[in-house]
């Protein structure tokens, strides 16, 4: 399409940013529901997965905001210890970043332990009123704002089963499953969840949190990984 002409996609979307919306026709999701192997029993909504296919062409703008974002997110301060969702800051960074605080203390004399939590149904609880509210106490473009939560909202889903009514259904909360902009915002939205341990590190890749405490005793750092 690009190739037989050239400013289409450009006059289609360009509007879209210029005025922070995303038009409801591109924000119509197809569940897929698929049975998960194995499971003795298919009378459970839990022994299936969905997989949600999205609209193409919304792909090429939620990729270039995901590109203007993640200058943002760069410039107003994610936490340091957050990787994942963003250009060089890969799963070996935060490997290589716990080895070397576990291995700093430990030369110290300090017993170190690492408690590994990850965020149950992270994407699917995104609530699109404190992400935004986020971005403005950021200091974050209005236009970026408002696309977000235009982008956020309004969305709906149909699942694809045999039998199924093919009815759409609204979703209130929670990042779309696929999209090129998801796995940054999320990792905006819990960035607060990065607390300070003295002596120790919080550390995440995406929706997987590390906890690591450092005392005299074992017992010791079981109490402060429960404060």
């Amino acid at each position: 399409m690009h190739r037989t002409a050239p400013h289409l996609i450009h006059d289609l979307l360009a509007p879209l940013v210029t005025y922070g919306s995303h038009t409801l026709a591109l924000k119509r999701a197809d569940g897929i529901v698929l049975d998960k192997l194995g499971k003795p029993s298919y009378d459970s909504p839990s022994s299936f997965r969905v997989i949600v296919l999205l609209q193409t062409f919304s792909k090429i703008l939620e990729r270039i905001m995901n590109s203007r974002l993640s200058c943002v997110a760069r410039a107003t301060g994610l936490h340091p210890h957050q990787c994942g969702s963003l250009a060089g800051l890969s799963a070996s960074d935060a490997v290589t970043t716990l080895t070397h605080e576990v291995k700093t203390l430990r030369m110290a004399g300090r017993k170190v332990s690492t408690l590994c939590l990850d965020i149950k149904g992270g994407f699917d609880n995104v609530n699109p009123s404190s992400l935004c509210g986020m971005l403005r106490a950021k200091g974050v473009n209005r236009y970026l704002v408002s696309w977000t939560r235009s982008f956020l909202s309004g969305r709906s889903c149909r699942l694809l089963y045999q039998g199924s009514p093919k009815v759409f259904a609204p979703v209130s909360v929670g990042t779309p499953q696929g999209s090129p902009v998801s796995p940054l915002l999320f990792v905006i939205y819990v960035s607060r969840l990065h607390s300070e341990i003295p002596q120790g590190l919080t550390l995440s890749y995406v929706d997987d949190f590390g906890l690591t405490a450092s005392s005299a005793s074992y017992r010791g750092n079981i109490q402060i990984l429960q404060r």
